[in-house]
């Protein structure tokens, strides 16, 4: 039976049965747990049900947009945002309960125990990943499609213990996973109207994966840290190529622009007093059709 320690738990979602279980289970405590489903096709909104969490339906928009609905839709001042491939660890179950009696800080920042490929990260830069996880309900979530940030202001605290985090179920999972990512940046990155050159082809992700393997020290976890950083810098590469060629479609598919405008003569530029600005001046194409 569920507690009532006064905390509302958001869990976005989408296709995640055969971890959700585990997740709802580590909340069991939490007096308020939301589930906000993107679609579903595997059941996960009926397993949400079945062990007492309310589940809200929102598809199409970002995964902050879905957590954005479930901070509207909660009941207590404040909320812990998890994932369902994450797990409330007992210790960081007891620092909450603490923490709400009396909290005196912005907002508070949780410590991820991430696993990759069957064992946990320890030693690299993933062994001293924090985020901000418990904040209060007037907060929201940026728009971003990848890499959402919490709006919150003030200072911010440390809990006690860990959150549990099983990354990825395979390599080929994060392959995947880190392909739908790569799309999503790129489509923020075209929205934003920004171009890539070889530098982002090229430098960036080598510099992600010398700054991720070597200065994070993941060179620490062998083989495991080697994968996780080459499959990160090949995300990378992925996604400004993305970029790349979707601006290379966009001029593919914009009009033809018009031949530049004759160079007048002297004569017609006494005649018409703007005809001055015009001799020798290049045409411009608009900027949706400049490679």
């Amino acid at each position: 039976m569920r507690t009532s320690v006064p905390v509302s738990v958001v869990i976005p979602t989408l296709n995640e049965a055969d971890r959700l279980p585990a997740c709802l289970a580590s909340v069991e405590w939490a007096a308020d747990v939301i589930v906000v489903d993107a679609g579903s096709t595997d059941g996960t909104p009926d397993i949400a049900r079945a062990r007492g969490a309310r589940v809200v339906e929102l598809r199409g928009p970002t995964i902050g947009a879905q957590k954005n609905l479930g901070i509207a839709e909660a009941r207590f001042p404040w909320v812990l945002s998890i994932d369902a491939d994450e797990a409330v660890s007992p210790e960081l179950r007891a620092a909450i309960v603490g923490t709400l009696a009396a909290p005196h800080k912005a907002g508070y920042r949780v410590h991820l125990r991430n696993r990759y490929l069957g064992a946990p990260y320890n030693r690299g830069g993933w062994g001293r990943d924090r985020h901000i996880r418990l904040y209060p309900r007037s907060c929201r979530w940026t728009a971003d499609q990848v890499h959402e940030r919490l709006i919150i202001s003030g200072e911010i605290g440390d809990l006690d213990g860990r959150l549990d985090h099983e990354s990825y179920r395979d390599l080929a999972h994060q392959l995947r996973k880190c392909c739908t990512y790569a799309e999503w940046g790129a489509a923020d990155l075209v929205r934003r109207g920004a171009r890539v050159g070889p530098s982002h082809l090229v430098l960036n992700p080598i510099w992600r994966f010398v700054k991720t393997f070597l200065l994070e020290s993941m060179w620490r976890e062998g083989w495991r840290g080697f994968l996780f950083c080459a499959v990160h810098a090949w995300a990378c590469f992925t996604k400004y190529a993305l970029v790349w060629d979707a601006r290379r479609k966009a001029a593919a598919a914009s009009p033809v622009p018009p031949a530049p405008l004759p160079v007048m003569s002297s004569t017609a530029s006494a005649q018409h007093p703007d005809a001055g600005d015009l001799v020798g001046r290049p045409f411009e194409a608009p900027l949706h059709a400049r490679g």
